[in-house]
């Protein structure tokens, strides 16, 4: 079996960084080495070390880069992948006007594949190598995804959303149909090499209280499959669920009434929760997750991370492309910083590489195959360079910790700061075209 030895800077986490000066919680090597065999890594620690179990290894030299576990996405849609940058109002109206005929477009086999590849593609040249993704309502588009990430061995989870009312004709299923569609999909790919599904219901304004029953079934019979929805992102939204469901205590009510709620959810957004639908969602173990760029370009309000944490509540960071504005986890941070200033909070950068890497596993419940570099993990690594640009190199020449380095990263790296991205163990093309 082929063996690869990289050499780098590790940097992972074995558990949440408790402050600025818990270094505890940080897995660092000056001068690391990286034992990589049958996309698993066999070996991880001083390079020296490492090399002396595998003499004969082919050695890639990423000094003085550092290498992460690969970043970790758990909220983003691929159909959407060409409305990043479109003008609009607010949530509903941006969802009218380029969303829903944008995803129309997937209802044909042949664009999904086309655009498949281009969305896998951009994942990776942003160092992500793990995602929750929405596909959308045409069983099509998930069928192209899933054939598409299981040609790469890439880890990913992604569901067919389901969508049966306040939706244009060309995006529109029935009860019935989603779960016919979602069943015949989880058979065919949940659980197959690296892949995942996730029932996927939009929202409650989108479906009606049968369609939701049939998703809560759905997740019944296949309790190993992730959930994944919308919720409180949007006044408007929020009163729109109000008409639509009476009979329920809130906006959580209608997915907790449909059996929706628990480790395996992925609630994006939670921005007006009400106390009671907090104390609920920390009740189930249902995860919340912020969406940065994507709040703010929509104007939808500010994530209170403290809160809910201080609640109880599991919390992911994700880009929502493409109300999101950027492909990269490492923009995505750097808006969540501003963001969760506005609340008072400052989000340290071992924090921040935490949360986009081990903290987002072990919200999507993968923390015991990736987020770390250590042995029998999957490796998807990221390598990153904080010296990519002249600005990233001026600021780097006054840099004297490691937590400056990261800051300079989560801030002014983007795009530019991946040196190279490996799923499975194997480099990816990252070049620009």
């Amino acid at each position: 079996m082929a063996e690869r030895l990289l050499r780098g800077r590790l940097l992972s986490f074995r558990r949440r960084p408790e402050g600025p000066e818990d270094a505890g919680a940080l897995d660092y090597e000056a001068d690391g080495g990286l034992l990589l065999r049958g996309g698993r890594i066999a070996a991880a620690g001083d390079f020296a070390t490492v090399r002396g179990k595998a003499p004969e290894a082919e050695v890639v030299d990423h000094r003085p880069h550092l290498i992460l576990p690969g970043f970790v996405d758990p909220h983003i849609h691929f159909p959407q992948l060409q409305v990043v940058a479109s003008w609009g109002a607010e949530l509903l109206d941006w969802l009218e006007r380029y969303t829903f005929p944008a995803e129309a477009a997937f209802a044909d086999p042949a664009h999904a594949r086309a655009m498949a590849g281009p969305f896998l593609d951009r994942l990776v040249e942003h160092g992500t190598t793990t995602a929750a993704v929405y596909c959308s309502a045409h069983a099509a588009s998930a069928e192209a995804l899933f054939e598409e990430a299981a040609r790469r061995d890439m880890r990913l989870v992604a569901g067919k959303v389901m969508m049966d009312r306040n939706c244009p004709e060309g995006v529109r299923d029935t009860a019935q149909a989603a779960y016919d569609d979602s069943a015949a999909l989880i058979a065919r790919w949940h659980g197959h090499g690296r892949l995942g599904y996730a029932i996927s219901p939009r929202f409650s304004v989108t479906s009606s209280a049968e369609q939701l029953a049939a998703a809560g079934a759905l997740a019944a019979e296949h309790p190993g499959c992730h959930r994944q929805t919308h919720i409180a992102e949007n006044h408007a939204e929020i009163a729109a669920v109000a008409r639509l469901f009476p009979e329920a205590r809130d906006y959580l009510d209608t997915y907790d009434r449909a059996g929706l709620l628990g480790p395996q959810m992925l609630f994006g957004h939670c921005l007006h929760l009400s106390a009671r639908e907090v104390a609920r969602i920390a009740e189930s173990e249902s995860r919340a997750v912020f969406c940065p760029t994507s709040n703010l370009f929509l104007g939808s309000g500010l994530f209170d991370r403290q809160g809910l944490e201080g609640a109880g509540v599991t919390t992911a960071i994700a880009t929502d492309i493409g109300g999101g504005t950027s492909w990269s986890m490492l923009d995505t941070l750097a808006e969540g910083y501003k963001a969760l200033a506005l609340r008072g909070e400052r989000l340290h950068p071992f924090e921040a590489f935490h949360w986009a890497t081990r903290g987002n596993a072990e919200a999507m419940g993968l923390a015991d195959r990736i987020g770390r570099l250590a042995p029998d993990y999957e490796a998807d690594l990221v390598v990153l360079d904080a010296r990519a640009t002249p600005a990233m190199r001026l600021r780097m020449d006054r840099a004297e910790t490691l937590a400056e380095e990261l800051f300079v990263l989560q801030v002014m790296g983007g795009r530019d700061a991946v040196a190279a991205t490996y799923v499975a163990g194997r480099a990816q093309d990252t070049a620009r075209g």
